[in-house]
């Protein structure tokens, strides 16, 4: 029944993990958009997993808008890191460039790739999860 809950819950976590793994372990400094990203994606994991402890399943409200928020500086961000984007457009203007090359796995999996697919799986169970009533009242 909360299957897309779950599902939702591990993908924040593990994106969550995995983002300061990156910055914490293996000591990768994030850009301005990888903060972007995480500001959206953080608050995800404690209202999917409040929604798994309480039983509200009207926790589409919340997440969908930062879900929807962090889609889209995640595909910015991939179009600016593949070279879609010209760099003047970029906030990325102190520190760490926002098109600078820190991991590719395989060859192109990238870590704005695994941001764009996280928020991505996200959307895509939110909107296909009949559990959820956002717009019903109670």
């Amino acid at each position: 029944m909360r299957v897309c809950l779950n599902i939702n819950f591990l993908i924040v976590l593990s994106g969550a993990i995995g983002s300061l793994y990156f910055s914490e372990v293996l000591l990768y400094p994030p850009c301005a958009l990888c903060w972007y990203q995480r500001i959206f994606l953080y608050p995800l994991v404690v209202i999917f997993g409040v929604a798994l402890w309480s039983g509200d399943l009207n926790y589409k409200r919340y997440a969908l808008p930062l879900a929807v928020l962090g889609f889209a500086i995640a595909g910015y961000h991939n179009l600016l890191y593949y070279g879609f984007i010209s760099e003047a457009l970029t906030p990325c203007t102190q520190g760490v460039s926002c098109s600078s090359k820190q991991l590719e796995l395989f060859g192109f999996v990238t870590i704005p790739m695994l941001s764009l697919v996280g928020f991505s799986a996200v959307l895509f169970t939110l909107f296909f999860d009949s559990t959820s009533n956002a717009g019903a009242s109670t």
